[in-house]
């Protein structure tokens, strides 16, 4: 018998159709083991021995697949074909060895591109041994994730309080979102002018731009003021103006090429809306396979460009079908990628059977759009160019001091423009090639004719910043700058946002003031290791480790004698000094000027102390250098930009008339809020200024009403019971009998009725159903393959989650419900059925405990192996829990 291990089910189902019955195909469920989350996972000290922990969730699968392997002739590691594959494969075998069920069985590696009958029957035709280079270059990447983030993060803690964690690449990405919000910070506006022309020249009319003015070429930014754009709307009117040329020039437009894994990321995000992490999701799906018919797509984790014969073939026959022998070009296309580091190690993304349309499939949305993205980009990648006549009309008046421009292009033939065009980033207003575009069709034009101009219009622009990165640019600058792999980006974006170092608006990331605190602090401290080239170069090494020209150690051991250094130096620094150099690193940003040449750091409560940075353990905030005689406080951010109010401190807003009692605004070091105190009480009531308030212009009317919160709607119809509307740490709401609803926006708590309430109320009711209410749940995902139970996906009071008899598994953040797949979701059922162990059978084992060897302590729990109680100090090391973050 043969056993064939690979990562996850849904592939383990599909490849056991093609093989026969002397083969059985069992699932890891992805990674095994993994370094723990703790201090000593890996031990420089000890030539940097690495301590794995087998998963929890694991176990169970590890030991059916051991009791198989058993029993087999033959072990068949069939993981993906990349660096995380290999590695996967390595782990099952470190561990099939540690528990002796290979002996003398054979054991074989294979790798394939597409999950088809074709691919996987000649990977099996074609095995060979495991690849250790490649899996040096996985310790190696994963060490030094390891060394940085338990290294890095507690220094972070200790002298940032609020920092959540840094990573090697996680870091430098962060740093491009804040360097590229400082640049826009910087960036001063530049007022220009265009001027416009229709003309007529026995033709229908038609649109030039000036380009040259009192005998001068005029580029985009040459007209700087009204005065100066008048001057030549002047001169166009009192002009006489002759076609001097009329230019036709041919022109082709090439295809993009097939996907890579960034490119496929960058252009669903321009064209589906889909975040890095969604699109791999779906692509894992559909090179996995979605029917009987087996993978959809080949493997989606690539940087190469390389299209099999087979493929190129197919598509140029889908072509010649689909859209006429005209747009198959006379040679196959063949591409090289630009990237830098790229592998190119595996084919680029393509549908497996191009003759599988998309029209032809009925699958989840996400997957049928993504297929569909994927083979129009291929089949256009192999079609003839786009054949493009570009005209250029000069138009001048005869002393040659005024001159005009038309340009227009039309398409000849649309080649590939017939089944695909890439999506375009936004470009930077203002720039020489912001328009690159030759307009549209021009009417037909004879050098010599007279040309008579019917309107002018003149328009003012000011140039505009570079715009924030969204998700498909910033995956594009992280590829040219040559940082991380294209397998890492999507998990790069998402611990970004779950860090709250950034967050999203309008699809574009904006740097937290966390972020640019971490970013500021890394620079001064770190510098060395958040330059963009010092941790392209790192990439290159670890490739030059994948091809066996480097040692992995040696890798290892010349970047921790400098980052060690520097980690134990800035952990001796005192907190007063690291936020001094903050002070100075981020002063126009905490400390903006004030326009009135005074000193933005001068405390606007007591006018005596400079505002500095301070730490608490809740985070970072300013305050003033006379505390605590001076108690002013406000957030890093000023809100509003306003300074938190007109005069930046703590001011009376008047006197609330049904009290007598003063009404106070006040700036603390979680933003602003409103104060008073009610006759005859110690405590003050407060309430915080809700989003999209101005602190600089809080009216006592305003301050009044929030005051007045929460305020009765009514009763309920139903039971009698006052239903509340009010504002609290989520956004307002309205309340009844302890369910709590949101509603749009504070001014609705104002105005909210009681028929808008009890709507609003029934509505969260519904999603989220008393004790012992039967719910319907938001998808079946099928039989449970231990017991047949149904596995299904419910809405929770905490969000979705998929239910198992009476195991429930909250979905991970960003796991849209609608998408769950019963694959997807037994590992969640089987983590959760396994997070509660048997306290006893750790007590069991205690006779047998001994200390094993750092590269041996794979599958012993840490409190067993370190029972002895001399070593205090094991406390210390449970504090940074989930300090390292992979990339």
């Amino acid at each position: 018998m043969n056993l064939v291990i690979v990562e996850s089910p849904a592939k383990a189902k599909t490849i056991n159709k093609y093989l026969g019955s002397d083969y059985e195909v069992l699932a890891s469920y992805g990674h095994i083991r993994d370094l723990p989350s703790k201090d000593g996972s890996v031990l420089p000290d000890d030539d940097f021995a690495m301590v794995w922990e087998v998963d929890v969730k694991a176990s169970k699968r590890l030991s059916e697949i051991a009791e198989a392997a058993k029993r087999a002739d033959r072990v068949i590691l069939a993981t993906d074909p990349d660096r995380e594959g290999e590695a996967i494969s390595w782990h099952v075998l470190e561990v099939l060895n540690k528990k002796k069920a290979l002996k003398d069985t054979e054991v074989q590696r294979v790798t394939f591109n597409a999950i088809t009958k074709a691919a996987v029957l000649e990977a099996m035709a074609n095995p060979r041994q495991l690849d250790m280079e490649l899996v040096e270059a996985y310790l190696a990447r994963r060490a030094l994730d390891y060394l940085v983030g338990f290294n890095l993060s507690p220094v972070l803690w200790r002298k940032l309080p609020g920092a959540r964690s840094a990573g090697r690449v996680q870091s430098v990405a962060l740093r491009i979102v804040v360097d590229r919000e400082m640049e826009i910070e910087k960036f001063k506006a530049q007022e220009y002018w265009s001027v416009e022309a229709d003309l007529v020249a026995d033709s229908p009319p038609f649109t030039t731009r000036l380009v040259k003015h009192a005998g001068k070429r005029i580029q985009r930014l040459d007209i700087p003021t009204e005065e100066m754009a008048f001057a030549a709307r002047d001169a166009i009117k009192a002009g006489d103006f002759t076609i001097k040329s009329v230019e036709k020039k041919p022109a082709k437009r090439s295809p993009a090429p097939p996907f890579t894994t960034s490119t496929l990321q960058q252009e669903a995000s321009r064209k589906l809306g889909f975040t890095a992490q969604r699109t791999m999701q779906a692509a894992q799906k559909l090179y996995e396979g979605v029917d009987d018919t087996g993978g959809l797509i080949t493997y989606m984790r690539t940087d190469g460009l390389f299209v099999s014969p087979e493929g190129i073939a197919q598509a140029r026959e889908v072509i010649a079908d689909r859209f006429g022998p005209a747009y198959v070009p006379a040679e196959p296309r063949y591409y090289k990628t630009k990237a830098k580091n790229a592998q190119e190690a595996h084919e680029a993304i393509r549908p497996t059977n191009l003759t599988r349309h998309p029209d032809s499939l009925r699958i989840d949305s996400d997957l049928q759009r993504l297929y569909e993205l994927i083979w129009k980009r291929m089949i256009a990648s192999q079609m003839e160019s786009a054949r493009l006549d570009r005209t250029t009309v000069e138009i001048e008046t005869p002393d040659g001091q005024t001159g005009l421009r038309a340009t227009g292009q039309v398409v000849a033939f649309d080649g590939f423009i017939a089944a695909y065009e890439e999506g375009r980033d936004e470009k930077q207003k203002g720039s020489e090639n912001e328009d690159d575009d030759d307009g549209g069709r021009l009417p037909a034009l004879k050098e010599g004719a007279r040309a008579k101009v019917e309107a002018i219009r003149t328009d003012q622009h000011f140039t505009e910043p570079p715009p924030r990165f969204s998700e498909a640019t910033l995956v594009k600058k992280l590829e040219e700058l040559g940082i991380g792999r294209p397998s890492t980006y999507a998990s790069i974006l998402t611990t970004l946002r779950d860090r709250e170092y950034v967050r999203m608006d309008k699809n574009r990331f904006y740097p937290e003031d966390k972020g640019r605190l971490v970013t500021a602090f890394l620079e001064q401290f770190f510098s060395r290791w958040v330059e963009y080239d010092f941790t392209a170069a790192l990439e290159t090494q670890l490739d030059e480790v994948s091809a066996g020209e480097l040692d992995w150690k040696a890798l290892l051991r010349s970047f921790w004698t400098d980052f060690h250094a520097a980690t134990q130096a800035a952990g001796e620094l005192r907190t007063t000094a690291i936020l001094d150099h903050l002070n100075d690193a981020l002063g126009a940003h905490i400390f903006p000027d004030k326009g009135d040449g005074s000193d933005p750091r001068e405390c606007p409560l007591c006018h005596q102390g400079q505002l500095s940075l301070k730490t608490s353990r809740f985070g970072a905030f300013i305050g003033c250098s006379r505390y605590p005689d001076c108690k002013y406080t406000r957030p890093v951010a000023s809100p509003d930009g306003a300074e938190g109010g007109a005069d930046g401190g703590d001011r009376e807003l008047g006197v609330d008339p049904a009290t007598g009692q003063p009404v106070q605004l006040k700036i603390g070091r979680f933003g602003p809020y409103v104060e008073t105190t009610p006759p005859g009480e110690e405590k003050p009531k407060r309430s915080s200024l809700p989003k999209g308030w101005s602190p600089a212009s809080l009216t006592l009317e305003q301050a009044l009403r929030l005051l007045a919160l929460p305020r009765e709607v009514g009763p309920h119809p139903e039971d009698g019971k006052m239903i509340t509307a009010g504002l609290g740490r989520y956004g307002p709401f309205v309340l009844h009998a302890g369910t709590y609803a949101n509603v749009s926006d504070i001014d609705e708590v104002f105005e909210v009725g009681i028929n808008r309430a009890v709507a609003l109320l029934a509505e969260k009711r519904a999603g989220r159903p008393g004790r012992g209410s039967a719910t319907a749940p938001l998808k079946e995902l099928g039989a449970h393959p231990e017991d047949e139970a149904p596995v299904q996906v419910m809405a929770g009071r905490f969000g979705p989650y998929v239910k198992w008899g009476k195991v429930n598994a909250t979905l991970p953040k960003g796991m849209a419900p609608e998408d769950l797949t019963l694959e997807d979701a037994l590992p969640l059922l089987a983590a959760k059925a396994g997070a509660a162990p048997k306290k006893k059978a750790a007590a069991a084992k205690k006779p047998a405990a001994k200390k094993a060897p750092a590269k041996t302590a794979a599958e012993k729990k840490p409190p067993a192996a370190k029972k002895p109680a001399a070593k205090k100090p094991a406390a210390k090391k449970a504090a940074p829990k989930k300090a390292a973050d992979v990339e």
